[in-house]
């Protein structure tokens, strides 16, 4: 260092080596790291990799073993905005995983094993623009209120799972909503789902791979596309009665039949009585005169 209190430039090369290894101790094994930035892709990670720089904006963890995201270590990313899970193990309990990253703006958990999807699930990502959690095949359950939270919602893709229905709510409650993928389903296309087709053809929103947006079930309605099917649905559902639909319009004829007729005979009972308290009342005057 010389007199005036300045470094050397040999001084200042050290200083930006140790600073260029310190970053490069922080960055997780098997994982590069770049500004802002921490790609582990296809690394075989079996656990959610350590010492992750806590400035972290985007994660790529894709094509990985990991079965398990610990909340309390995401939670240290408290800047993360974008989070690439595709392609793991991750399974049945995700509910407050994402509790510590409300600033996420995109989240990939497509080719996963997710079995359901919660309001706990993804309740915290307020800013959320972004979801894929196609290709789950074991994704048999969205509740009704899961994407309450999520107003910001912009693309949601679903695709290539095992859901046989999805309530309306659910997404025609999605102020921003524009991009919504439905292919390759196993859609139950009974009368209870005439309600969310009827919203697809009147939505603004855009469903890539419509030709492969079909029934599963029934048999009568397999592999008929979406616009059809809203026309069959209300026709078999608002015109067709069923055999139950007869039997319970038998019961109620009968039961006004029977509510008449006692009503009926109630009446002639009460004028009889009428009547004979009448005379009894004219013969007991008739007999005082």
């Amino acid at each position: 260092m010389s007199s005036s209190g300045r470094p050397q430039p040999l001084s200042l090369m050290f200083l930006l080596g140790m600073g260029m290894a310190s970053e490069r101790i922080t960055c997780p094994s098997r994982c590069s790291c770049q500004y802002l930035e921490v790609n582990c892709t296809g690394q075989q990670l079996q656990e959610f990799p350590a010492a992750i720089p806590l400035d972290t904006r985007q994660l790529i963890l894709a094509a990985n073993n990991v079965s398990y995201l610990p909340a309390v270590e995401l939670s240290f990313l408290a800047d993360l905005v974008y989070l690439d899970c595709r392609k793991n193990l991750l399974g049945d309990d995700l509910d407050f995983t994402f509790i510590g990253v409300a600033k996420l703006v995109y989240l990939d958990l497509s080719f996963n094993n997710l079995t359901q999807v919660t309001f706990s699930t993804f309740s915290h990502l307020l800013s959320l623009v972004v979801l894929k959690i196609a290709d789950n095949p074991n994704l048999v359950t969205i509740e009704k209120d899961a994407f309450a939270n999520n107003t910001w919602l912009r693309h949601l893709d679903v695709s290539r799972t095992g859901l046989t229905f999805l309530d309306t709510s659910t997404v025609q409650d999605l102020p921003n909503l524009r991009f919504l993928g439905l292919s390759d389903n196993l859609w139950h296309c009974n009368c209870s789902f005439l309600d969310f087709v009827t919203w697809m053809t009147e939505s603004n929103v855009h469903f890539p791979d419509a030709d492969n947006i079909t029934c599963y079930t029934p048999e009568g309605l397999r592999a008929l596309k979406m616009p059809a099917v809203e026309a069959q649905l209300h026709f078999n559902c608002l015109t067709r009665l069923y055999k139950q639909d007869y039997i319970f319009l038998c019961l109620i004829g009968f039961c006004i039949f029977f509510a008449g007729t006692g009503a009926a005979w109630l009446a002639g009972v009460c004028a009889v009585i009428y009547e004979v308290h009448t005379s009894k009342g004219e013969e007991e005057e008739e007999e005082e005169e």
